[in-house]
């Protein structure tokens, strides 16, 4: 019954008890208060250097170009040094999260023990037993950088906080009444910002410059490890007009493949065509509902059902008997009527 004093009075009245709802109600009191000071009140958590990473994703809009635009901020933040990596992405989709883990791996030159979510569905796929379900190609990711991935508890982002932090901290000071006149643009800024604000500012919590308390991180180091390759790869057949749809956007590819089925790899940012292991045309993402045309990919194309010119008609084939229409020189008739009017003169 929890804390309903109704409920609880009728139950106790049933038991025998005499006194009055009020009664309920000033012995249930100080206990519902005690209950929300210990649901609210956390205790704060610190990790040691390079033990942990807390990840998160923000949504704002921001001015791009001509339009606002949603932009989803994916913040990767150093437990021990507060240090931060910032990106913008059109979603929210595994391939943005795997592409911002890696550039935060490269950004910071390594790999922390562990990183913190809260959940995220694109990579938490539910809980067993009390152990969380993550996306397998998730975990495989994770394998190959060597992290362990960790889940807050359900319900309780507060033990997710310092990467909350930093998500406001980015929007209110990085982007903040800020317009920018492309993405690439937008992730140049978000990184100059970061060098420039973010790793020199003193932090509210541990009173020391990320960039300090930096030196002091001890990270796995990536060496010579390549990229994670992930790709996600669906067959196409080429419509009549050489475009290829892909997620509500179309895409141009040469003509001469106009009919044929091509494969589509799709990595964070672009969409790379092939037709049996051949690269034939490479496009970034685009909005949905976007034609991407490159007007190489249609180089001496004839429009269909053009014809060539036909030749104008030397004589009536009717009148065929009469011969063929002789065909003289403008300038002769021009200086027969010259002539002629000389004479009337």
């Amino acid at each position: 019954m929890g804390w309903n004093g109704v409920v609880l009075h009728r139950e106790l009245t049933a038991l025998g008890f005499t006194g009055g709802y009020q009664q309920v109600q000033r012995f249930l009191k100080p206990r519902r208060l005690q209950r929300r000071w210990q649901e609210a009140a956390t205790i704060r958590f610190e990790t040691g250097p390079g033990e942990q990473a807390q990840v998160d994703y923000g949504q704002l809009q921001v001015w791009i170009g001509e339009q606002p635009q949603t932009v989803h901020l994916f913040v990767f933040t150093l437990g021990y040094s507060r240090r931060l990596f910032t990106h913008g992405y059109r979603n929210e989709r595994l391939a943005t999260l795997l592409d911002g883990h890696e550039r935060a791996f490269r950004w910071f030159g390594g790999v922390t023990l562990t990183c913190l979510y809260d959940n995220p569905r694109t990579l938490v796929l539910g809980r067993s037993e009390n152990k969380v379900m993550w996306h397998p190609l998730f975990e495989d990711f994770a394998r190959y950088y060597g992290f362990s991935p960790h889940a807050c508890q359900p319900y309780r982002p507060r033990t997710k906080g310092k990467v909350e932090s930093g998500v406001k901290y980015v929007k209110r000071n990085a982007l903040a009444g800020r317009r920018l006149a492309s993405w690439e643009e937008l992730n140049s800024w978000l990184e100059r910002w970061s060098v420039e604000v973010a790793d020199l500012r003193i932090h509210g919590t541990t009173h020391e410059r990320p960039i300090d308390r930096f030196a002091c991180e001890r990270l796995t180091p990536l060496g010579g490890r390549p990229p994670y390759r992930y790709e996600r790869v669906r067959l196409r057949r080429v419509a009549t007009d050489a475009l290829v749809a892909v997620e509500a956007a179309r895409y141009s590819v040469p003509v001469e493949y106009v009919g044929l089925m091509v494969s589509v790899q799709e990595n964070a940012d672009q969409f790379e065509f092939f037709h049996q292991d051949k690269l034939v045309a490479r496009h970034p993402k685009a909005a949905r509902h976007s034609v991407v045309m490159d007007p190489t990919h249609y180089a001496g194309l004839l429009r269909v059902g053009a014809r060539a010119p036909l030749a104008a008609p030397r004589f009536d084939p009717h009148f065929a008997q009469l011969g063929e229409v002789m065909v003289r020189d403008l300038a002769l008739y021009e200086a027969v009527s010259r002539s002629e009017g000389d004479e009337t003169r």
